[in-house]
């Protein structure tokens, strides 16, 4: 019987774990890494698939008012000015010029239980000052009291897409999308025109977003290279209350499904709200490896302003007219978004399990099956043929089936132990009595129970334990 001793993470052991089974690697290692981005291995890969594809399970498959698009990385420039990024998306900067590192000045107001969400540069720089004058504001690194004053940094990437760099200007540049939404926006009127769903509806995707990060940390909680999950909920204005509330309860739903405790969830409210919104709530999950509650999903009611904008830039009717009450009007949003990798973060923080076992600690990912990298390990008991042949012939039927991995390196228990890390739900053992009774061990990954279960009804009981 194995004993929980604790399931709390830190940074190391995600980061460990991550590292040691090719989950998650720092991008270009061989030259010494490249700060704000992450490669993702075999098992990473996997794992980042599978939730992508619960969420559009959830979002797109299951519903009859959603749709899906996958849109381009680089769009036409004016759409970013239409939305306020090339103006207003943006971060405040300062710097050490004894160390030369980089820090956000409202991150380090915040240090001193100064909030600076949204305020101006000039506003920022007034408060630096104060902390100036009493001698508090030193460098986090290198305690040096020269850092500059507060600076504009935007967080928009640049592309000299289709111009020689020499001759790159802000008027022929284009970026890497921020966000993914605005895409979306794009493709609304074609979506209205080629499907022509009624009012409300939604346009869902997932897809890479860029942010010239000025301290990108955290592991990829925050990188400068991303993948969104979003969604833009189109509606009459007067169904936001009622369409907001909906989302809220739906996107709680989905974690709660996929195995995260309630406990490690709660709603945060914006105070201080975007000029065109009327509500902005999200969805904070407490990671223990990160010290507490952090972002993970935002449910924000946008108002018309994104369609309102780009009608205006583009010049393009984006207004709805509703045959029913006679009414033309341009559809407020509300809007659903969540980074891949922060979902991922979140599930390996929660499935992360440390058992006392016989005297030794297991690691295992208590992940839900859904979401496993891998559903099932094939294991013979020995590398001599009259096993391995079996095993690889049992590989061949499941891997139609389900992912299944082939294993016969190490000891069995070396090999349970390596699987338990990756969250695979169950090992299934070819030893030399299935020679003769033609039945298999299948090892269960949360209780280590094992069962012996005939070759000729496997697959079945696979997919039944898979399925629940």
């Amino acid at each position: 019987m194995a004993e929980i001793t604790t399931t709390e993470t830190t940074m190391e052991k995600i980061v460990s774990l991550c590292k040691r089974r090719g989950f998650i690697f720092p991008s270009s290692e061989i030259y010494g890494g490249f700060s704000g981005v992450y490669d993702y291995g075999h098992y990473g890969t996997l794992l980042f698939n599978n939730v992508k594809q619960a969420w559009w399970k959830a979002m797109v498959q299951e519903r009859l008012d959603v749709v899906g698009v996958d849109t381009a990385i680089f769009m036409h420039p004016t759409t970013w000015k239409a939305s306020g990024h090339v103006d207003g998306f943006d971060d405040p900067q300062i710097d050490c010029r004894k160390c030369k590192s980089r820090f956000r000045a409202d991150h380090v107001l915040e240090s001193f239980s100064v909030n600076a969400d949204k305020q101006s540069i000039e506003w920022i720089n007034t408060e630096l000052d104060k902390l100036r004058a009493d001698k508090k504001l030193v460098c986090p690194n290198c305690s040096s009291a020269d850092l500059t004053p507060a600076r504009r940094f935007s967080l928009m990437v640049k592309s000299n897409l289709g111009s020689p760099v020499d001759e790159l200007s802000e008027e022929n540049v284009v970026y890497l999308r921020p966000e993914t939404c605005g895409g979306i926006y794009l493709e609304y009127k074609n979506t209205i025109d080629t499907l022509h769903p009624k009012l409300p509806f939604g346009i869902a995707q997932i897809g890479k977003a860029f942010r010239n990060e000025i301290v990108a940390k955290q592991f990829v909680f925050r990188t400068r290279e991303f993948e969104q999950m979003e969604m833009q909920y189109f509606h009459h204005p007067s169904q936001t209350k009622e369409i907001f509330e909906k989302w809220q309860k739906d996107r709680w739903a989905f974690y709660l499904e996929y195995g995260i405790p309630e406990t490690k969830l709660h709603w945060y409210k914006h105070e201080k709200l975007a000029h065109y919104a009327s509500e902005a709530y999200d969805i904070e999950y407490n990671y223990a490896m990160l010290g507490g509650f952090k972002e993970l999903e935002g449910v924000h009611a946008r108002g018309d302003w994104d369609l309102s904008q780009h009608g205006k830039f583009s010049g393009i009717d984006l207004s709805y007219f509703d045959e029913v009450t006679r009414e033309r009007f341009i559809p407020h949003i509300v809007e659903t978004s969540v980074g891949v990798a922060r979902t991922v973060l979140a599930f390996i923080d929660s499935a992360y399990t440390e058992e006392e076992v016989e005297g030794e600690t297991r690691v295992v990912l208590k992940l839900d099956k859904r979401l496993s990298p891998v559903k099932v390990a094939i294991l013979p008991l020995s590398k001599k043929e009259e096993l391995t042949k079996p095993a690889k012939d049992l590989f061949a039927v499941l891997s139609k089936k389900m992912f299944v991995e082939y294993d016969e390196t190490q000891s069995i228990g070396k090999r349970y132990r390596r699987q338990d890390e990756i969250g695979t739900p169950f090992c299934v053992t070819v030893d030399f009595d299935t020679l003769t009774d033609n039945a298999v061990t299948v090892r269960d990954r949360d209780t280590m129970k094992q069962e012996r279960i005939p070759v000729d009804t496997l697959t079945e009981y696979l997919e039944k334990k898979l399925s629940v």
